[in-house]
Order: structure tokens, then sequence, then C-alpha cells
């Protein structure tokens, strides 16, 4: 079958497939037919990329995270099987090593997709001798069609029986239509539109090849150039050292003063950060009383921030100073030296701040912010270990970029695999005695943790008794929902109100967004719904 032919009928009906199994339905078991019809459709149509190993273990993870919609259900777990199917694309219908880039093709394929799209659609100019075969057959069935019409209608006007027949058979077409027309409403044919645009965004690759060309020409490994100077002086970090180092960044000597000025910068700033790191290491390190309540947050909230931010400034610093050239110097032994002492210090500051997120877990118990941290923290030591691949092995800032694109990529996967929510629940209500339950932020989670919430209604009604009631509607209401909505602290209604609301939403889903989160979340309450 010809490749445009089999590309269009593939759009349709993976868009008819979108439409049949996502509407009105949130992601679960319908995402394992769509995605099972997608996979075989890109290997059906780009064929060699099943060969790609990358493309193999990208699949692996997709499945992965596939699996973790249909376990968790939750968000990470759709934002990772996003992603990868996404990469997926890239990978198989154009030729990357890198994510970026490979995202960058998939960007034009979404943006480009109606041009695509139509372009399936195009008709041949069909020839002469077609169109007098079709006009051919037209003519012939004119005079047929217009007789059976007219004796149709005399035997249904002289024959009762025939007539009941009739009637009886008009009456199921107009149910059929009427039913066709309740399905196909505006809005169902607006959201077949999009499942069409999406596969269409999947399936179709886009004739610009900008990224792939432009990945072409990447290399891992560094190479020394030689720019005349009339090239030299037009780039923009000659711009930026001609404005810092004046005269002494022109003429023989540019590469040793540029040299120079590292060293000296490296030294100033390795000794500014050994202070910093002396600091903490004396002070947050060991025997630390991370109790103090005003003192801990300001500690957290304030230096965890800053510090992030000095770790990412001190990977930019490193980078502009082997950016080019001056990784062949010969004489660049002390700059290594430097830069090898602030990667191994920012370690130490990493250490640090892990430290301090430590410490505001065990004291006010777990949360996104500080979960994030912690994976923020390990890009960073990722970070900071490919630099110094870098700065040793003469690398790009493409394989920098490559090699921690595809680090976040793993790192996403397997945040997937744990329901954060159920965890965040699980922690800080296993810890109530000893860390103070934030009523608020639970209730926010999802409704994973409604089982949780629900088996310790007991420490939600003492936290309860304990905060001022903050009112924020009439206060006549019986139903747990109306108080809920009216009622800021009243936490139990609110977990009540949820657990209503929870199971009146299942009701109007059907089985294909059947997954286990919410289904043992529904047995659950339903085998507990004594309130």
């Amino acid at each position: 079958m010809n490749k445009k032919i089999s590309q269009w009928i593939l759009v349709i009906a993976g868009g008819i497939l979108f439409s049949l199994v996502f509407w009105q339905e949130k992601l679960g078991i319908n995402t394992i037919f769509f995605d099972t019809f997608i996979l075989a459709a890109i290997f059906y149509l780009y064929a060699n990329a099943r060969q790609n190993a990358v493309v193999r273990w990208l699949v692996f993870g997709h499945l992965i995270c596939l699996a973790m919609i249909i376990l968790h259900n939750t968000l990470l777990s759709k934002v990772a099987f996003i992603t990868t199917l996404l990469l997926i694309v890239g990978f198989t219908e154009y030729v990357h090593r890198s994510v970026w880039f490979a995202g960058g093709s998939v960007l034009l394929n979404i943006v480009f997709c109606v041009a695509s799209i139509g372009e399936q659609f195009k008709q041949k100019k069909t020839t002469g001798k077609k169109r007098r075969n079709i006009s051919r057959i037209i003519r012939f069935a004119i005079i047929p069609v217009l007789l059976v019409i007219v004796f149709f209608i005399i035997y249904s006007l002289s024959n009762s029986v025939f007539q009941e027949i009739t009637a009886r058979v008009e009456h199921y077409i107009g149910q059929f239509f009427t039913s066709v027309f309740d399905v196909f409403s505006p809005q169902r044919l607006l959201f077949l539109v999009f499942g069409i645009y999406v596969t269409g965004c999947l399936l179709l690759r886009s004739r610009l090849n900008y990224f792939s060309g432009k990945e072409s020409t990447r290399k891992d490994d560094l190479q020394r150039t030689r720019l005349p100077w009339k090239k030299r002086i037009q780039k923009t970090s000659f711009a930026f050292a001609e404005t810092v180092m004046g005269r002494f960044a022109r003429g023989m000597l540019a590469l040793k003063n540029e040299n120079t000025t590292g060293v000296i910068t490296l030294l100033l700033l390795n000794a500014l950060l050994l202070v910093i790191n002396i600091i903490d290491v004396s002070y947050l390190w060991f025997d630390f009383d991370y109790m103090g309540d005003v003192f801990l947050y300001k500690m957290v909230h304030e230096g965890t921030e800053l510090l992030i931010m000095s770790i990412v400034l001190a990977m930019l610093v490193v980078l502009f100073f082997f950016k080019g050239n001056l990784n062949f110097y010969r004489k660049n032994k002390w700059l290594k030296f430097g830069a090898y002492a602030w990667i191994v210090q920012n370690s130490v500051l990493v250490i640090s701040v892990l430290l301090r997120d430590y410490y505001y877990i065990a004291r006010y118990g777990l949360a996104y912010k500080r979960i994030g941290v912690l994976f923020f923290l390990l890009m960073v030591l990722i970070g900071l270990a490919t630099v110094f691949i870098k700065i040793w092995q003469k690398r790009t800032s493409y394989f920098l970029f490559r090699v921690n694109a595809w680090a976040g990529i793993v790192l996403l996967v397997l945040a997937s695999t744990i329901h954060w929510d159920e965890f965040i629940a699980s922690y800080n209500l296993q810890r109530k005695d000893r860390v103070p339950l934030d009523a608020e932020f639970l209730l926010t989670l999802s409704d994973k943790t409604l089982p949780l919430l629900d088996a310790n209604l007991e420490a939600f009604k003492k936290v309860q008794a304990a905060t001022p009631r903050q009112s924020s509607g009439s206060d006549s209401e019986t139903d747990s929902w109306s108080r809920s909505k009216n009622c800021d602290t009243c936490f139990v209604e609110q977990i009540l109100a949820r657990k209503d609301l929870f199971l009146q939403q299942q009701s109007h889903l059907s089985w294909l967004s059947w997954n286990y989160a919410d289904a043992a979340t529904a047995r659950y309450l339903k085998d507990h719904n004594n309130h």
C-alpha cells in the first residue's frame, strides 16, 4: 500500500480511536489501546527505527510510564508518559542523539501538523477517462432510481401491510439517525478533530529537518578551531572578554591573559566558597539542633534557594572558561586544578543543602517542594560530574547538555514509579505525634490518599478542634459537602465531602477509565462508607 495512503488511513483511524476511548473519560486502561495503536503505527511507517537502540530504551521507559498510569494514575506518571511518547516520535521520525534537538523536531511536527494532514488529503487530478466513467454510471442510474421511487410510492399506498412495514423501517431509520446525531454532537465532532490532530502530530513527519541538520554538525569531542581575526571579534564571548579585559583580550597573548584571568577568578571563588563550606560543615553537619522553627524556616526557604542558584552559576562559570581553545592551552594546569577544586567544593555545598532539606523534612514532614529539592540536588550532582568529565576529556557543551538531558529523562521515569501523594500522606500521618499535622496541605493531595485520611479521622478531629473556625459562608448548612465549602478549617467535613464526590465522579466513568489506584480507593470507601 502506498505510504501516503497508509498515513492518512492511520491518522483518521487514530483520531476515531482517540474519540472513542477518551471522550468524557480520564486516562486509564484506555491509554493502553491508544498507545498500542500509536506505537504499532509508528513502527509500521518508520520501520528502520526498530533497529535503533535509543528507541528501544525509550520504548522500555515509556512502557514503564504506561504501567504507572494504570497502577498509580498520578499527574507525574502522565507527564512522563507523554514526554517519553513524544521522544519516541522524535527519535523514530528523525535522526537525533540529543533529547533537546529531538524535542525541537517534535515541536515542528506539532506546529506544522495541520499542513502535514492537508498534504495527505491532496487528491490527484482525475483523468478524462475517469470523469467519463463516473458520468456514465450516473446517467445509467438516473432512470432506474426514479422508477423505483415511483413504484415504491404506488405500492405503499395500495398495500396496507407493505405500508406498515415501510412505516416501521422509517421509524428504525429515524431512531438510527437520532442516535447518530446524539453521539456526534458538535462537542464530540470537535473532540474527533482534536483526536485527528493529536494522531497527526505523532505519526506525520514534518518536511523540515531543521533540528536534525543542526545536530548533525554537533560533536561530543572538542576540536581546536583557528578562527580568522575578523570572525573571532564578531563572537559574543569575545565581546564580553574585551569588555572585562580590555586590550588584554587582543593580540598573541590573548589566550594566556584569559588563562590568567581564569586562574585568579577561580582562586578567589574557591577561597570564598571554602569559608562558606567550613561554616556549613562545622555548624550543619554535626549535632545541629533543627527544632528552632523560625531559624530553620529562614535557613531552608531563603538559604536553600540562594545556594541552589549559586551552584548553577558555579557551573556556568566553569563552562565560560572552558568553552573553546583554552582547553588546549598547554599551561592551563592551574586553571584545571582550580576548576576541579571548584567542582568538589560545590559538591560539598550540595551536601549542605541536602542536610538543610533533611532537617526541614524531619521537623515538618514531607511536601512537594522538599522532595523536588532532593531530585534537583541529584541532577546538580550529575551536572557537576559531567562538567568534570567535560574538562578532563575535552568534551563540548553539546555533550554536557545531551548527557544531562538523558539523566533528567531517566529520573523522570524513575520518579513516576512512586505515588508521591500517598507516600507523603503516609509519611506525615505515621509521624503525626512528632511532626505537626498540616491538615490543609494533606487535604490538597490526590484522591488516592482518601483511605489514609479516612483512617486518621481522629487526628484530623483533634487538629480541627484546636484550630479557630474560619467560615466563609452560612453555618446553617447540615450536609458535609455544604459545610466543607463554607468552612476552611472543617477538615473532617472536607474529607467526608471528598469521599462522596469521588464516588459520584467514579459512577460517571466507564471501564475505559479503570486504573488500580481509583479502583482500590473506591473499594475501600464503599466498604467503609459508614458516615
